[in-house]
């Protein structure tokens, strides 16, 4: 797997639990609505590495405990995918600093 598709891989993740992060915060904030239905979403793998989200509506109503249970999944699903990234980044400017180097010499 090349640098490129590890950092894209990991903004997918990213995305996909921006869109969790997002129905959830829906779910949450209308959870008293009268006749709302709540907003689940669903994650696939795409071809050639990364994830894709997918919301929907669901049958029932709103559980605020499970809501907030997963807004930290998505919090930590984000955080786990923005460090991968972070790190894809890093090692991207150790080796630009390298070929710098070696154009130098």
């Amino acid at each position: 797997m090349s640098l490129t598709v590890a950092m894209n891989t990991s903004l997918s993740g990213m995305q996909a639990y921006g869109t969790r992060a997002q129905a959830t915060a829906n779910n949450i904030a209308n959870a008293e609505t009268p006749g709302y239905r709540r907003l689940e979403t669903s994650t696939a793998a795409m071809p050639g590495g990364g994830v894709s989200a997918r919301v929907k509506e669901a049958d029932g109503g709103v559980d605020l405990g499970t809501e907030i249970l997963d807004m930290r999944q998505a919090e930590i699903g984000f955080e786990a995918n923005a460090f991968a990234y972070q790190a894809g980044a890093d090692m991207w400017d150790v080796l630009m600093s390298l070929n710098r180097d070696d154009s130098r010499d």
